[in-house]
């Protein structure tokens, strides 16, 4: 099969399609044949050398994939050959076929194409694992995701509406926040000329918001506290700014608030397929509802990973970026 290598770390260039061996499933895996992968910024840290795969994962990159199942191994019960699936995955995507563990995988979600069904376990499995698992976001409540036009994002504004919560975004030009606001969120905010904070307090009558899911890290750690509600939760996924910091913590104890981080890649199959079987109960219903929507931003083929690595790079896209086979 054909795998898109990182032929040594640096910039989209070291990227390369070149002829690799089929992986060998488990028992308790199944292979599936690439419809399509999606990219995440993790790919673009693998590729420099700065996020590894956990031991044991492909070396191969891509968090996520649709495809057919081609085999299944001895202890599979529920998956079977020919199967439409897409799935969560520890690396591996960006190739022609890959294993997974069976827990790890979701059927397409009713009335979303093959294609368009890599766009989703990533990003539901993030959101829903960190901001309704973990943090309890609920209705009635507040939510800030900066990135609101991410991949990450455009799925937040949605499942969050669904489920009745307030919606704040961050983004970086108004072409974004429109589409933000299209999809449903209340509150846009252009964090290159306003100030989220004051403007979070302004829409919160000073109280703040409940919940905030960042990618930023160092530089907005501090004003992800002075934004929060008391019993306000800010959960970190990502330092794209920065990971070291100062902050102030009175006003964590004055607000009682709670401050975590996670990541999804080095969790454990057993760990992850509890949230990929929560993803399944609570999430797919609302995509089948139609209420939550892939976006995708491109698709590119696999040979032309390096040429997508740059868009993504360019912050231009809003939502996702696929690569098909």
């Amino acid at each position: 099969m054909k795998a898109v290598v990182i032929t040594s770390f640096g910039g989209p260039e070291v990227l390369k399609l070149q002829e690799v061996e089929t992986p060998k499933i488990g028992d308790d895996e199944v292979l599936i044949k690439m419809e399509a992968t999606a990219l995440n910024r993790a790919d673009t840290l693998q590729r420099k050398g700065s996020y590894p795969p956990p031991k044991g994962a492909s070396l191969y990159p891509g968090l996520e994939c649709s495809g057919i199942v081609e085999a299944v191994g001895k202890n599979v019960t529920r998956w079977k050959i020919g199967d439409q699936v897409c799935a969560l995955l520890s690396g591996g995507g960006y190739a022609e076929k890959v294993a997974v563990p069976c827990g790890q995988v979701l059927p397409v979600p009713p009335g979303i194409s093959l294609n368009d069904a890599a766009a989703f376990p990533e990003v539901a499995c993030t959101v829903w694992s960190t901001v309704f698992m973990m943090s309890r976001l609920s209705a009635g409540e507040a939510f800030l995701v900066h990135g609101g036009s991410s991949g990450i994002g455009t799925f937040a504004i949605q499942i969050a509406k669904h489920l009745g919560v307030r919606v704040f975004v961050t983004a970086g030009s108004e072409e974004k926040l429109a589409f933000c606001k299209d999809l449903g969120a209340d509150v846009c905010i252009n964090y290159k000329t306003q100030d989220f904070v004051a403007r979070v307090k302004e829409e919160t009558g000073g109280k703040g918001v409940d919940v905030i899911l960042d990618n930023v890290g160092g530089p907005y750690f501090q004003r992800n506290l002075d934004s929060l509600n008391v019993d306000g939760r800010l959960f970190i996924i990502g330092f794209q700014g920065g990971a070291a910091t100062e902050a102030n913590l009175a006003g964590m104890l004055g607000r009682r608030l709670t401050v975590q981080a996670a990541g999804l890649r080095s969790r454990s199959p057993e760990n992850k397929a509890i949230i990929v079987c929560e993803v399944e109960k609570n999430v797919w219903p609302a995509i089948a509802a139609g209420k939550v929507k892939p976006v995708v931003y491109k698709s590119f083929p696999l040979s032309e990973a390096a040429e997508a690595h740059q868009l993504m790079e360019s912050s231009k896209h809003i939502g996702k970026i696929l690569l098909v086979p």
